[in-house]
């Protein structure tokens, strides 16, 4: 299947967000291992969260999926697997890794793999962790990546934790750590990669009843014993999500609104507002919604977004249409994602017409005339949606494989046709 993107104008559009997928997956996580049930109101239903509730299911947890909700029968920390078990966590990094901590709370091992993809990505420094804390951790293939087999107990106690590949290492061993024999107390050598999603990991246990402790992402402490509380809790909408909405405002032109976000929200991807704003948008912030607005041309930036990752493909989609060139830097992480994010960006805004220069940690894109091409996003719902913003400044395109959206907003194509831009 192909999706084929024309030109449009200038747009006005409304849109709601989908709820936000890295708080689906931690509410799921904290509400299995809680005492009591638990309510997920709004919760984002995409593959990554099914993988996620699929894999808890697989650990013996009871989960009903109901119109606009989740009911989760806690455990109580104890995982009531039947025995040893495989999660195929198919190709949801956060599934396999948020999980590889949690496993340790099962009463049997547990095998965590995916698909050939995730493979490739590493979990070295989360099972050194994790070894540390008491867990036997054993690779089945390739030492440093998936499948991993989890054994052993989480007994706590302290340890050292490579956050820079991925700040999810650092999340998973948090979401465990309320029933570890004794507190937990992690420290991060290096500052973490993505570290705003740590600011939500702590929001959700926060929310769930646990009792953290903490010194900026440099260290935090988690008391064994403050287990989490079953609850009723409702999802925030999704930043991530958002960022293609608000940039076809910004590369076609006009007004777009989205609604159900929370203005406080402490996903960094809130930060693509203010990247947007730097290159000449105009955002407001109501009680309904948020606007993003571009009535005269844009301008290049510089502009850090190593909290905000999973916006940097939308950012540099918008860049390829500014007046002057961009440069985003703390991009190195983004290799270890669906695909190499940075080198299909480079290589399909080449293909476009734009100049790309590519550094270990950094990308700038010099605009130029740009034309449509044919784009093959390797499976990545990020890259899919990104150049599909793109091609409705450029017309011309076409997206292959636009399923792969299911990942994260499978409603995303239909609320495009929904507002009359595809």
């Amino acid at each position: 299947m192909i999706v084929r993107v024309s030109q449009t104008g200038p747009v006005d559009a409304k849109f709601e967000a989908p709820p936000s997928k890295s708080y689906t997956h931690r509410a799921l996580i904290a509400g299995a291992l809680a005492s009591g049930r638990t309510r997920i109101e709004r919760p984002l239903r995409a593959a990554d969260t099914e993988l996620t509730a699929r894999g808890l299911e697989v650990l013996g947890v009871q989960l009903e999926w109901l119109p606009g909700e989740i009911a989760v029968a806690g455990c109580g920390g104890s995982f009531p697997a039947p025995g040893e078990v495989t999660i195929d966590c198919g190709n949801s990094g956060t599934t396999l890794r948020l999980l590889t901590s949690a496993a340790l709370l099962s009463q049997h091992p547990v095998v965590l793999t995916g698909s050939p993809r995730m493979l490739e990505r590493p979990v070295g420094p989360l099972a050194g962790a994790l070894r540390a804390l008491g867990g036997d951790v054993a690779f089945v293939g390739e030492p440093g990546y998936p499948p991993i087999r989890i054994s052993g107990r989480l007994r706590g106690g302290r340890t050292a934790i490579d956050g820079s590949i991925s700040s999810q290492f650092v999340s998973s061993i948090l979401m465990a750590a309320p029933y570890a024999e004794e507190d937990v107390e992690l420290t991060l050598p290096a500052t973490p990669a993505s570290r705003s999603y740590l600011d939500v990991t702590a929001d959700v246990m926060l929310r769930f009843g646990a009792h953290i402790e903490r010194q900026g992402y440099d260290r935090f402490r988690v008391e064994s014993g403050r287990a989490y509380r079953g609850r009723d809790y409702r999802v925030e909408g999704d930043y991530s999500s958002a960022s293609y909405l608000f940039a076809v405002a910004a590369v076609c032109g006009g007004r777009v609104a989205v609604t159900g976000l929370n203005p406080t929200s402490v996903q960094g991807d809130r930060r693509f507002l203010d990247a947007l704003e730097a290159m000449g948008c105009s955002v407001a912030a109501g009680t309904d919604a948020v606007t993003v607005e571009r009535t005269g041309d844009l301008k290049g930036i510089e502009i850090d977004m190593s909290s905000s990752p999973d916006t940097v493909q939308t950012l540099a989609a918008v860049a390829a249409t500014a007046g002057s060139p961009t440069t985003i830097t703390g991009t190195a992480h983004l290799q270890y994602k669906e695909s190499d994010r940075v080198g299909v960006t480079a290589d399909t805004l080449r293909r476009m017409g734009a100049g790309v220069e590519v550094t270990e940690d950094s990308l700038t894109i010099t605009p130029a005339p740009l034309h449509g091409v044919a784009v093959d996003p390797h499976d990545d719902h990020r890259t899919a949606m990104a150049f599909a913003v793109l091609g409705l400044a450029v017309g011309g395109m076409a997206i292959r494989d636009p399923e792969c959206v299911e990942k994260s907003f499978p409603g995303f194509w239909e609320a495009l046709y929904g507002e009359g831009l595809l």
